[in-house]
């Protein structure tokens, strides 16, 4: 074999390129993802990263296991976003347009799996969100006592949902006319 040959033949790190292989498969659901949908093959995320199916099964057996690790990654920023005491619904929904396009094929499987223990941890925690927003909201009355945290959580899916059906072009739009119809639904 010449120097060639050596140099172009990867080289097995083992276990030390786990954390570095994770996070390309992540980044590599999230592309491959949004291009086709929770329908691309499985194996077109792991090629994508540039690692091998192997690696692929080692950090997520299943669709569910690499939704849920990508959702966790969206709950993280959500929860970093509106964790400021000054941050309000307005936030929450700042993030969620952002986040839509992805996050909606995440939650539509991560739906199917309800009851999967990562799942249920994902939701819990996007819950507490909801609370805290919800209680500063009520409390600066800028919002009214009839709403609750699942008319947040489902003005959230809506919008999700909504914008990831829509064309990217026309996003900001429905975005800014779903907000003001949540405003006025929520108002005191």
């Amino acid at each position: 074999m010449d120097n060639d040959e050596e140099v172009s033949r990867k080289v097995n790190r083992g276990r030390a390129a786990g954390p570095e292989n994770r996070r390309a498969l992540l980044r590599a659901a999230r592309e491959v993802f949004a291009e086709y949908g929770l329908s691309a093959p499985f194996s077109a995320v792991a090629k994508r990263a540039g690692v091998g199916q192997g690696s692929l099964y080692r950090h997520f057996p299943d669709r569910t296991a690499l939704a849920a690790a990508l959702f966790e990654e969206n709950v993280a920023a959500i929860e970093a976003h509106t964790a400021p005491d000054d941050r309000t619904l307005e936030d929450l929904f700042d993030v969620i347009v952002d986040q839509a396009v992805v996050s909606t094929a995440l939650i539509d499987l991560m739906v199917r799996n309800r009851h999967d223990a990562h799942v249920v941890a994902l939701g819990d925690r996007f819950r507490q969100v909801v609370d805290r927003l919800l209680a500063r909201e009520l409390q600066a009355g800028h919002v009214g006592a009839h709403v609750d945290t699942a008319d947040i959580m489902l003005a959230v899916g809506m919008l999700a949902g909504e914008l990831a059906r829509t064309d990217e072009a026309d996003r900001a739009a429905v975005a800014t006319r779903a907000r003001k119809q949540f405003r006025r639904a929520f108002a005191s």
